[in-house]
């Protein structure tokens, strides 16, 4: 996607979600840290100059929520979640940039839920590239793109990255001249016969003794 790309995506995410809510009452948008949460306030700019209302925006660092936080890192870095409202009885429109197994988006739920319980929960994501682990899907999605799993998706946002754009590529680990060795070795290993074994009978200890 080029910045044009995204920048329209957003735009129509913004129409449907005012569609699909009848408005903006009780709505409050939480973009999951980082991308997700820079992708929020953009929505929530077009939101405001499209209906003339404010939306209160929040944050979320869902690192401590992970599943897989011990195999991340023995020492992961932790920001700030920054949710100045109550979030009872309200319409959340969660952010994210990429959905992909759906295990971020069931962490982002579960730390939601400490801040108190909102009347609904809606997903919007800038790409849904498949490959889901958990029964989770987005409400508002500004590309479908199929991958494979092997693929990485890197989405790029101005406020980090100076720049407006999403790209696939291929990720393939290559085994190293060292790792090939080790591996002919094994079936050099394997394929030498088992040293023959004889059995002692009482006679040869007979003889010799």
């Amino acid at each position: 996607m080029t910045e044009s790309d995204i920048r329209r995506a957003l735009v129509r995410i913004v129409h449907e979600i005012i569609e699909k809510n009848k408005g903006t009452k009780n709505l409050v948008l939480i973009g999951i840290k980082r991308r997700g949460d820079f992708i929020a306030r953009r929505l929530a700019e077009r939101i405001e100059k499209n209906e003339g209302k404010k939306i209160p925006i929040g944050a979320l660092d869902i690192t401590l929520y992970r599943d897989d936080l011990q195999l991340v890192s023995e020492t992961p870095i932790i920001e700030s979640t920054d949710i100045g409202f109550d979030l009872s009885k309200k319409t959340i429109v969660l952010v994210d940039d990429v959905l992909y197994t759906g295990r971020t988006i069931r962490a982002a739920m579960e730390e939601i839920f400490n801040f108190g319980r909102p009347k609904v929960i809606q997903l919007a994501v800038l790409i849904d590239r498949g490959h889901r682990e958990l029964p989770i899907q987005a409400d508002f999605i500004g590309k479908r793109v199929p991958t494979a799993k092997r693929e990485i998706v890197d989405v790029y946002i101005k406020e980090m990255d100076e720049k407006d754009s999403v790209l696939i590529h291929s990720h393939r680990k290559k085994k190293s001249t060292t790792e090939k060795r080790k591996s002919k070795s094994r079936i050099k290993l394997k394929a030498e016969p088992r040293p023959k074994v004889r059995q002692l009978t009482i006679k040869d200890l007979k003889e010799e003794t």
